[in-house]
């Protein structure tokens, strides 16, 4: 019942810029704590983005500067612009929402058993 769907993944030259969507289902993503995701192969998950339900937003330092994180509340759609694409942002990205959290931060709704969502992921290779 509860979906959440990325896209716009691909290949790109370092440098380069993507925009991800993660199209939600089921629940109004605005009224939940939504954040993007990424994992390499060989490396541990991490949290790249959050925003909340009063537009607060949340990066970690490795894409802050670079990366935006924004919702579409009429198409119920949440983004990530990634900007200055480097061959280290180069992972699967994966959306996720969760509906109670003290803080909106991706280290919140990670620790969460229940009440959480996650899409399926989408690939980011960037080449150097």
């Amino acid at each position: 019942q509860v979906q959440l769907l990325e896209s716009g993944g691909g290949s790109v030259q370092a440098g380069g810029s993507l925009r991800l969507s993660c199209a939600a289902s089921g629940f109004a993503a605005s009224s939940y704590c939504m954040a993007w995701f990424r994992r390499a192969p060989g490396k541990t998950r991490e949290g790249v983005a959050a925003i909340d339900s009063d537009g607060s937003t949340y990066y970690a330092d490795s894409v802050k500067g670079r990366f935006t994180i924004s919702q579409d509340n009429a198409k119920n759609t949440l983004y990530l612009q990634m900007n200055s694409l480097k061959a280290e942002d180069t992972a699967m990205y994966y959306c996720a929402a969760a509906g109670q959290v003290p803080i909106c931060r991706p280290s919140y709704i990670a620790a969460l058993v229940r009440n959480n969502y996650w899409g399926q992921g989408t690939q980011v290779t960037v080449s150097s």
